[in-house]
């Protein structure tokens, strides 16, 4: 083995302007292939956390629905029958979650859990001069929300923290904001569907890069929202609930739904949609970049081809001299998988030099107010997945004339000379 690897780093060095290439061309394919990987996977999880960093593992709340047994069907006759039941209206549905209290307790005894966050929700009405504006107010506990959601992460303007401290105060979406044409620090006015009406004191803005979201949201203390729905006590609507597998979110919603009787909505079935678009961009970023290594593989496939008609005088003179077909081909896989290491490291250097590069190119918009630069993923999967390939794509190049070369009969060839 040992004189093998001489043999083909001698050969190597002799076509070194062509050896050269061949590591260039591996080096620019792993290189542009971890760049772009990195890029898609960092664009991944930039759009998932956009959405999982304000959505709950599994969220309990109770959904307005009619009852499922309809008095038709307790009546003796027509029990046994089957029943076409339409324009069924809800009778006596609350939107409150009951006993709340000892679900709260009971969640924060489940070891499989790593957080929750009672939330109150109600639609309102904000009103500017003649117009009323629709919305939601979501009325939280600031430091469980800003716990589990990052909450604080997207506060443009304002002190988030004021909402546990300036009584009847107000977080506003900032489009909403905008729609009201108020800032922090002033007052805006409200209705409740009851027609109750409030005032309350903008203490900040808050933007989650979704535009639909931001011009319908605002936020508020528990206090504040089970005075503006007028309830008082341990009201809730919703309990938001992180685990800590979220892979367990659909075993889990189901479990919770059926021993707290509520109903639940786990994040897999909320974000089905953005792990589609994770999963088509990722393929997309995986064949251009396999696309790559197979072009830099057909080179030197090239290249090996062509030295191995440059060099039938020593493959005869090895053969001749006791090498076996076995030996000769040996020699070429060698020289093959040598580029491929070579130019697969530098690749993995170059890639990283990229991404960093990448990573620091200023990256602004109003509806991504987190990120400032675009995003890039140093995962070392991508790192592994690279040099892997450049080993296999190089080692498949350089089997078809390896195996040529091991097959040439020196006779013919000294015979010839």
């Amino acid at each position: 083995m040992k004189l093998a690897i001489r043999i083909a780093r001698s050969l190597l060095q002799a076509r070194w302007r062509q050896t050269l290439v061949a590591t260039t061309g591996v080096t620019f394919s792993v290189g542009m292939f971890v760049a772009l990987l990195g890029f898609m996977e960092g664009l991944n999880q930039m759009l998932d956390a956009l959405f999982l960093n304000r959505t709950p593992h599994i969220r309990l709340y109770n959904e307005l629905k009619p009852a499922a047994v309809q008095p038709v069907m307790m009546m003796p006759a027509y029990r046994a029958g089957h029943h076409f039941i339409h324009s069924v209206k809800t009778k006596d549905s609350r939107t409150e979650i009951r006993n709340s209290t000892a679900i709260l307790e009971a969640l924060r005894k489940d070891g499989r859990v790593a957080g929750i966050a009672p939330k109150v929700t109600m639609e309102v009405f904000f009103n500017e001069g003649p117009s009323d504006i629709a919305a939601s107010v979501n009325g939280i506990d600031f430091l469980r929300e800003d716990a589990l959601f990052h909450f604080s992460d997207y506060v443009q303007s304002g002190d988030a923290s004021s909402l546990d401290k300036v009584p009847n105060s107000i977080i506003l979406g900032k489009a909403l904001a905008e729609r009201l044409l108020t800032n922090v620090g002033e007052r805006v006015q409200l209705t409740t569907p009851q027609g109750a009406q409030f005032n309350l004191k903008v203490v900040a803005l808050w933007q989650s890069g979704i535009q639909d979201f931001d011009r319908i949201q605002s936020f508020t203390s528990l206090a504040t929202a089970r005075k503006l729905s007028g309830k008082t006590g341990n009201y809730i609507t919703d309990i938001q609930i992180r685990l800590k597998n979220i892979d367990d979110a659909p075993a889990f919603a189901k479990t919770y739904s059926h021993l707290f009787g509520t109903s639940a909505q786990d994040v897999q079935t909320l974000s089905a949609e953005f792990e589609t678009g994770s999963f088509i961009r990722s393929l997309i970023s995986y064949v251009v970049g396999i696309t790559l290594l197979t072009v830099s593989g057909f080179g030197i496939y090239n290249i090996l081809n062509m030295m191995i008609y440059e060099k039938m005088d020593t493959i005869a003179i090895l053969k001749a001299t006791g090498f076996s077909g076995k030996d000769v081909s040996r020699i070429f896989i060698i020289m093959a998988l040598s580029i491929g290491a070579f130019g697969g490291l530098a690749g993995l250097l170059l890639g990283v030099l990229l991404s960093a590069g990448i990573d620091q190119v200023p990256f602004r918009t109003t509806s991504l107010p987190t990120i400032s630069t675009y995003p890039v993923s140093y995962a070392p999967f991508i790192y592994i997945i690279g040099g892997v390939f450049s080993l296999l794509f190089t080692w498949l190049a350089g089997w078809l004339p390896s195996r040529k070369a091991g097959t040439i009969d020196p006779v013919i060839i000294i015979r010839g000379k």
